[in-house]
């Protein structure tokens, strides 16, 4: 199936085109025009929503849940056509996109089957106790209940599963909230396609088409128009800690301040300790450097940082070197991504302290690993090397001693994960280390990479700032759906009109 872009938003079940264009900028292939969003636009597709909560937000847990289904089913009948565009526009393999849609869908249907079992609403009762003294009690009952239109901005490094028909934009339709999402100018045609697709669905189920509309380009006058809506509840967000943080502060600065989910920025350190080190440090280095370098290390789960006593880091170092020196090239989303890494490096390798253990040349889009080494003291004393580098960029960590390496794990800011390479004799050290990095990051692992992320029940993808801007909130998993729900109590309300849940 060949797919060609037509340039158009979607807005209350309408394709609709703009005066003004951009160009989509591909790793391979063909560029196309798409229409750049206006102000008027925001207004119409926030309107559209808002009219559109009447019916979705009051829809039932089976209809939502066919609709999630469906939405699954309509990326399915556009799979090669997706893999092809998104493999131009991202230049992330086939294998890449396809295993990427798979968990999309796989996503959809998962909370299409946990909306359907009702758990999520915590419905709680409490009866009426007329005969109480001194007072009698009323009849109470809560319920959670979505909060109504939802933004979600796509992210750049996930086409699919964090984009148009991704994490947010399924867990708000959980919810039953409507959503109107802003696409990534890194693959426009990856996201139009994908909202075709959840357009397909919205007639397929018979829902208002306010339900979901679809945005492109605009720059930060579309942004902040967005956030700013007075009709818009809630907004979801994967990007960078700069814009991230000003659209943060927008929904802040409201009339009527809104809660604003973001995912900004993680290092996620990895702590080597020393008896894992001494009976597997070759092997633990050779595999942090292939998670490093997953993807042109384009994960925000990626492990930037190992922590290790410096008496141990010869062995680990040398390991990972040598693992990231076979390790060609590989083409980064986009030009101001590849120019952002090679920034990056460039201010590690100038940072007081840090010793480069390698280093290469990166040629426009392309990015080659970095490896750098610092001691414990200059880094906690430089904190330019905490803040992330989206790319397979590694920097080592040393500690002079136990008491050492848990002041480098305290210095740490919020991470999306923290991990620890331990053995047995480690026990010790690790149960010391442990509060600290529940308290720093949204999951702890042991003797793991952290690059992967379980779509499932139990799984946290947030933590404290600047890993996201809602430390009780995660983007992944069925709790995601939280985010966009909040807690009504009904009292001495008649069961006739309560809602059908409730009864």
């Amino acid at each position: 199936m060949i797919f060609t872009p037509h340039g158009k938003h979607l807005i209350a079940g309408d394709w609709v085109a703009s005066a003004e264009t951009f160009r989509s900028q591909p790793a391979q292939g063909t560029a196309h025009d798409f229409s750049s969003g206006t102000v008027d636009q925001v207004n119409a597709a926030c309107e559209a929503a808002e009219d559109a909560f009447w019916t979705f937000g009051y829809s039932t847990r089976a209809e939502r849940a066919t609709f999630l289904d469906a939405i699954a089913e309509e990326i399915e009948a556009r799979a090669d056509a997706i893999t092809a565009i998104g493999s131009s526009e991202t230049g992330l393999p086939e294998a890449r996109l396809q295993g990427e849609r798979g968990r999309t869908v796989g996503q959809l249907r998962l909370f299409a089957s946990h909306i359907r079992d009702g758990a999520y609403l915590d419905r709680r009762h409490d009866a009426a106790l007329p005969d109480r003294q001194p007072l009698p009690r009323p009849d109470l009952r809560l319920m959670q209940r979505p909060i109504g239109p939802v933004v979600v901005f796509g992210a750049s490094n996930f086409p699919l599963a964090f984009s148009v028909a991704g994490g947010d934009t399924a867990s708000a339709f959980a919810a039953g909230c409507p959503v109107v999402v802003r696409g990534h100018a890194a693959h426009p045609g990856t996201g139009e396609i994908a909202a075709e697709a959840i357009h397909a669905a919205v007639k397929r189920c018979g829902l208002h088409p306010g339900t979901f509309s679809f945005i492109q380009g605009g720059g930060n006058a579309v942004g902040a128009a967005l956030v700013q809506h007075p009709l818009v509840k809630a907004v979801g967000f994967t990007g960078s800690l700069g814009g991230g943080r000003a659209l943060f502060d927008l929904c802040a600065a409201r009339p009527e301040p809104i809660p604003f989910f973001g995912e900004l920025g993680s290092v996620n350190p990895m702590f080597l300790l020393p008896e894992a080190v001494k009976g597997r440090g070759v092997d633990i280095g050779k595999g942090w450097a292939g998670s490093l370098a997953m993807g042109a290390g384009q994960f925000c789960t990626n492990p930037g940082i190992a922590v290790i006593l410096e008496d141990q880091a010869e062995a680990v170092s040398e390991a990972a070197r040598e693992a990231l020196s076979g390790v060609g090239t590989q083409v980064m989303l986009t030009d101001g991504i590849a120019a952002a890494y090679q920034a990056g490096t460039q201010r590690y390798g100038e940072a007081p302290g840090v010793r480069e253990i390698l280093t290469s040349t990166c040629d426009r889009r392309n990015a080659a690993p970095f490896l750098y080494l610092v001691s414990g003291r200059d880094w906690i004393g430089n904190h330019v090397l905490s803040e992330e580098v989206f790319g397979p960029l590694g920097l080592i960590v040393t500690a002079a001693d136990a008491d050492d390496m848990l002041a480098i794990a305290r210095s740490f800011a919020g991470q999306l994960t923290a991990t620890l390479h331990m053995d047995a004799g480690d026990a010790e050290l690790a149960r010391r280390l442990l509060p600290i990095l529940e308290r720093k990051a949204g999951r702890v692992l042991a003797n793991a990479f952290p690059t992967g992320v379980e779509v499932c029940d139990s799984m946290v993808h947030g933590g404290p700032y600047p890993a996201s801007t809602n430390f009780g909130a995660t983007s992944v998993g069925t709790m995601a759906i939280r985010r966009f729900l909040r807690p009504v109590c009904y009292q001495g309300i008649p069961e006739a009109i309560l809602p059908e849940d409730l009864r």
